[in-house]
């Protein structure tokens, strides 16, 4: 004999927990998407110290600017701004230091390789928290030449339109069938 058992509804400490562990977005890189053919990603963490976790909580960050370089079997964040935190004091952190990536000795070796071809950059891609840790989406890309940039907004503008016509018209109620 199977009983129908209802789930228990979560408690609050549950919620908050689901709530926490779930992927926050600080910061995007949308730039990066439109002037390099992104290859390849990968995610790491990051070394944070002082008070910048707490200037990233508060959603404040930039990694526009960012690239990562591969030295000595290491693999640094560069160019990304993280503020200062506003209630810091003597002891808050610089803005733009460099920044130690996590990543296993094996990825790092293989970046490395990949990213010392003629035109290939590693950049950060998006900045969030994930389960409660600092994480950022790097990826590997190319230039793209102008061509190739205008190519790219003129298919998105013609699948926005695209996507507006079949929209209107499958609002219209004159359709007969």
């Amino acid at each position: 004999m199977s009983k129908n058992w209802k789930q228990p509804k979560p408690t609050e400490g549950e919620r908050k927990k689901a709530l926490s562990d779930a992927k926050k977005t600080i910061a995007r890189n949308k730039r990066a998407r439109h002037d390099l053919e992104i290859e390849d990603t990968l995610e790491a963490g990051i070394a944070l110290g002082g008070t910048e976790v707490k200037a990233l909580r508060m959603g404040r960050a930039s990694i526009v600017d960012g690239w990562v370089e591969f030295n000595g079997g290491e693999a640094w964040l560069y160019g990304v701004n993280i503020p200062m935190y506003s209630q810091g004091s003597w002891n808050n952190h610089a803005p733009t230091r460099k920044r130690k990536l996590l990543l296993h000795k094996h990825e790092i070796y293989r970046w490395a390789e990949r990213s010392a071809a003629k035109g290939y950059t590693v950049v950060p891609l998006e900045l969030y928290f994930f389960e409660g840790r600092a994480k950022v989406e790097l990826g590997l890309g190319r230039g793209k030449k102008e061509w190739d940039k205008r190519q790219a907004l003129r298919e998105k503008q013609d699948e926005r339109e695209a996507r507006r016509a079949m929209s209107n018209y499958l609002k219209r109620p004159d359709r007969s069938r």
